[in-house]
């Protein structure tokens, strides 16, 4: 049986070549599978329980424009929206640079899709993101937040931040830090640049940070994301949230909100896949705990 919450494979391949990423070698070029085909299969995980379903690819955004006639990912959107049954809708992951207008009318005006994003950016430097080939700078991605907390001020948002690139400096790290502290995601993941063989960066590129300098900054970013996420979910402490219930852990329910936050909370009744009102009541930097209300399955 399916769960509550599944993937769907949308677009898979990448036509771009981020000097670090071995994806476009190893998985080809990009290839989107028809609207139809998709809207079906949800139909199909919705028949058999489903309640939420998350759009998978490299790089989503990408979706449909290898299809003719042409699809953009907002487009898909409108058509899952409509599938009876269906309560939310995510998808992962994006790509600054082709993350449109469009897409963000989409998240902010359609019921089902979740305002939570998944935006890499890899790190906080231009020069670094010059010699990763990214394809945008920070500024772009500043603009692009400001447009979507403009719309949503609420919206979840998560990166990717890589510490350790070759020829990363401590200026060009400490820019990265200054990014996380302006830009105050809900989640960061983080990882120590490790050579791919067969990247550009791995055959053109020193890999010159001392793996215990990437360690150390590794904690860094680790510790400053830790003291941002506590700060961020403190302010959920008495507030009601909406929680798509997924299933039990150590004897309590737990699910997650519309913008991705973890929420714990006890009960006695069958709540799988139900949509629950919870009270928080304490907060941690990773997760949430609450009180179900009264009523509040749906």
């Amino acid at each position: 049986m399916p769960g509550v919450s599944e993937g769907v494979t949308i677009h898979q391949g990448c036509n771009r070549s981020c000097t670090y990423c071995i994806v476009p070698s190893t998985r080809g070029g990009e290839r989107s599978r028809p609207p139809a085909v998709i809207v079906d299969e949800v139909r199909k995980l919705v028949a058999r329980g489903t309640r939420e379903v998350v759009l998978l690819s490299q790089i989503v955004e990408r979706y449909g424009r290898d299809l003719r006639p042409r699809v953009l990912l907002s487009e898909l959107l409108h058509q899952l929206d409509a599938v009876d049954g269906l309560e939310r809708i995510r998808f992962l992951t994006s790509y600054p640079g082709d993350f449109g207008r469009d897409l963000v009318d989409a998240i902010a005006e359609l019921p089902k899709v979740c305002e939570d994003v998944n935006l890499p950016i890899q790190s906080g430097d231009d020069d670094v993101l010059r010699r990763m080939h990214r394809g945008y700078v920070v500024e772009h991605y500043r603009d692009l937040i400001g447009r979507l907390r403009a719309r949503m001020p609420d919206v979840g948002l998560s990166t990717d931040v890589i510490v350790g690139f070759p020829g990363e400096t401590d200026r060009e790290f400490d820019n990265t830090l200054i990014m996380l502290h302006e830009f105050r995601f809900g989640v960061v993941h983080v990882a120590m640049y490790s050579p791919r063989p067969g990247t550009v960066a791995a055959t053109q590129m020193l890999d010159d940070v001392p793996r215990e300098e990437k360690r150390r900054r590794l904690h860094e970013v680790e510790l400053l994301q830790k003291r941002i996420a506590s700060e961020i979910n403190a302010g959920y402490l008495g507030r009601s949230v909406d929680v798509l219930v997924e299933g039990t852990a150590k004897g309590r329910w737990y699910g997650r909100t519309r913008t991705n936050k973890l929420v714990h909370f006890a009960s006695n009744e069958p709540l799988a896949g139900k949509v629950v009102d919870v009270e928080i009541s304490a907060t941690e930097p990773w997760f949430l705990e609450g009180r179900l209300l009264v009523g509040a399955a749906r």
